[in-house]
């Protein structure tokens, strides 16, 4: 049985307006917790390999503050949410992270419920903010969250499937408009689908409606790509060396903002992603494997008519440690 936050009920992509993610944008602007505006430059100032002709920029949200665009969204629940507490999340690390720092400023209590495929460095590091972590196999992550509301008397903040969530991610798409106000195509990496759906809603609803939005997914973790084709939220046994992009289900809300904004969603392999967090960092830039995958899928070529386009390519995440690097192709 999935267990519903009071926040994502009655909620569809009707209720996604324009004003409620410039307010969202406000609000995280101003956030105690210290988001920033990511740079974004264009791929011309960097040493990165250029596979087509065209006007490609790059977000910077490897930069963010704890490491990640999650931050954005995580600012807006806890201030909408800040009195609800004690809250349980699901996360593989970088939504996990950021709802820790969050907790630990409010002074929440908190559990986190991770894959126990992700990094061991990410439940010790979420764990230094004072906050639970309870690893289990990806499968079983729904049945504890669902324990803890239940038994433990929590409150579910969900890392991709929630209103509050989206609305502060938006403020992502909002800043690219601010710097380029009319891009031609917008690459966003896709897990759950929080991030895509946002930066879709806030380009489309801004008037840019002749902007192509593309989500990244891995080969091995395409649930939005299968829930597109179906047409209904689906789930599947994900894996990937991207885990951030690996949950075990489409979100409704992701799926239907999706379903109307976007424009695809191309998949990229594992070594296509591995290749890229390799490029990346040749370039100078920490990039996750997750947060890698937008690139992955511009430098394979995975999206067709680029030639002479404006292009904004999302680096979504950094947190990867020296370790993990390690196992990457040189």
């Amino acid at each position: 049985m999935f267990v519903l936050d009071n926040n994502m009920k009655q909620v569809s992509a009707d209720t996604v307006t324009l004003e409620i993610l410039r307010k969202a944008q406000e609000v995280v602007k101003g956030s105690p917790l210290g988001v920033i505006q990511t740079p974004m430059i264009p791929w011309a100032q960097t040493t990165l390999p250029m596979s087509v002709n065209c006007d490609i920029h790059i977000k910077l949200e490897n930069m963010q503050r704890t490491g990640s665009f999650k931050i954005r969204g995580v600012a807006h629940q806890f201030a909408q949410r800040q009195a609800g507490g004690p809250f349980v999340t699901m996360s593989a690390g970088n939504y996990g992270k950021s709802f820790a720092y969050a907790s630990k400023h409010y002074g929440t209590k908190g559990k986190v419920v991770m894959p126990d495929t992700a990094p061991l460095s990410r439940s010790i590091l979420i764990q230094s903010f004072g906050v639970d972590v309870e690893r289990v196999p990806t499968p079983c992550l729904m049945n504890v969250v669902n324990r803890c509301v239940q038994e433990e008397n929590m409150t579910f903040l969900h890392s991709y499937d929630d209103l509050d969530l989206i609305a502060g991610h938006a403020s992502l798409g909002l800043e690219v408009l601010d710097v380029l106000p009319d891009p031609d195509v917008v690459v966003v990496c896709c897990g759950g689908g929080g991030l895509l759906a946002a930066v879709a809603a806030a380009t489309k609803l801004s008037g840019c409606e002749k902007t192509k939005i593309y989500g990244v997914e891995p080969e091995g973790a395409c649930t939005m790509f299968q829930s597109l084709i179906e047409k209904k939220p689906v789930g599947m046994d994900t894996k990937s060396i991207a885990s951030g992009l690996a949950p075990p289900f489409a979100g409704k809300l992701p799926f239907e903002l999706c379903q109307r904004f976007v424009e695809g969603i191309v998949l990229v392999s594992d070594d296509e992603i591995k290749s890229a967090v390799s490029t990346l960092y040749k370039a100078g830039l920490v990039v996750e494997p997750s947060g890698s995958a937008a690139f992955a899928a511009v430098v394979n070529n995975k999206i067709a008519n680029l030639e002479g386009k404006k292009v904004v390519c999302i680096l979504s995440g950094g947190n990867i440690g020296k370790d993990e690097l390690m196992n990457f192709p040189d």
